[in-house]
């Protein structure tokens, strides 16, 4: 094989010259069209990491955000459940309250009625007795039940102060001998008689008749009136049941 160098000259010239036209009118603006997209690239690149430590600070302050919305709303929660809390306390308190109000109102109503209802029992009772008592002495009439009722008369005529005695024996004054039955007239003249003496004076004096009176001698006059008879005795019996007084 035979080398042609003169050939092979032409041809290191030739691509000597390519390769110093490429560096010169090829590789320089392509380095120079890369070096600006690289550095665009990179200035796209900073821009994304700042907009990225953007995002990233947006998002911390969205998420302290968020956790001061769960605090704040822990917060309500918690006094919503103590405004609760209370409310239902404050409420069964009053419920408390109101149902022992309602208990003793009821427990004294109760008591009330069962008082009411046991004095009315007492009442009719005690009337019951009286009547009773009524029926039987008005079976006891006779002598010796009026002579004693004149001796309980007489006796209390005589405990009265002197000067009153003296006064109601005074001339001008008339006094009533009320009875239960009638008094024949000897026996009037008599009970005038006793009755003058235990006054120490002669009083006028008329009788009356009350079958009311059951049995006994009562003396009526303007200032005196001398109870003296079992339906006084009654009264006053009945009048001391009603007090819870024993007779």
């Amino acid at each position: 094989m035979t080398i042609d160098w003169w050939t092979l000259a032409i041809q290191v010239v030739n691509v000597v010259v390519l390769i110093w036209l490429l560096k010169r009118f090829f590789w320089r603006p392509l380095s120079a069209m890369i070096e600006q997209r690289r550095a665009a690239a990179q200035q796209m690149l900073a821009d994304a990491e700042g907009k990225r430590s953007q995002a990233a600070a947006v998002l911390a302050d969205i998420e302290r955000t968020r956790a001061g919305f769960a605090s704040e709303r822990e917060a309500i929660l918690t006094a919503a459940r103590d405004a609760a809390e209370q409310t239902r306390r404050a409420m069964l308190a009053a419920a408390t309250q109101e149902a022992a109000a309602l208990q003793a109102a009821a427990r004294a109503a109760i008591d009330k009625q069962h008082d009411a209802a046991e004095q009315a029992w007492t009442e009719r009772a005690n009337l019951l007795a009286v009547a009773i008592a009524q029926r039987l002495l008005a079976r006891l009439e006779g002598p010796a039940v009026n002579a004693a009722f004149l001796d309980w008369l007489l006796q209390e005529v005589r405990r009265l102060p002197e000067n009153v005695r003296h006064a109601i024996a005074a001339d001008g004054v008339r006094l009533e001998a009320v009875s239960a039955a009638p008094i024949g007239p000897s026996d009037q003249e008599r009970c005038r008689q006793l009755i003058g003496d235990a006054f120490e004076g002669h009083p006028e004096i008329t009788f009356q008749v009350d079958a009311a009176l059951i049995a006994g001698l009562e003396l009526r006059g303007p200032h005196l009136v001398v109870a003296n008879s079992w339906r006084a005795d009654l009264n006053r019996i009945l009048s001391d049941l009603a007090h819870g007084k024993r007779p």
